[in-house]
């Protein structure tokens, strides 16, 4: 779990806009890669899903004033869970930080 102080603030319908706009084309620039994201949205709580290689939500993102917090949900998995999630945290601390 990876804590990110919202200073911008985002809220939880911005995060969700940017993240549909940017983060895909962020995160397969610094792999290298062509990755399918998904994403699902209720409340304050944004679930980011990489459908092709992990079955379900592989991480959550909490949205608070202060604060966002990722957690890890893909525990079980062969892909290399904690490079999607160190992406994620550098992506949302470029964004809110």
């Amino acid at each position: 779990m990876a804590t990110i102080k919202n200073i911008q603030p985002l809220s939880a319908e911005k995060l969700f806009a940017l993240l549909k706009t940017e983060f895909a084309d962020y995160i397969n620039g610094k792999l290298g890669s062509n990755l399918a994201i998904d994403y699902a949205h209720v409340y304050d709580e944004i679930n980011v899903l990489f459908p092709e290689v992990i079955e379900g939500p592989a991480l959550n993102i909490t949205v608070t004033d202060l604060e966002l917090t990722v957690t890890l949900l893909a525990t079980e998995t062969d892909y290399n869970t904690a490079l999607l999630e160190e992406n994620l945290v550098a992506f949302l601390t470029e964004r809110a930080g």
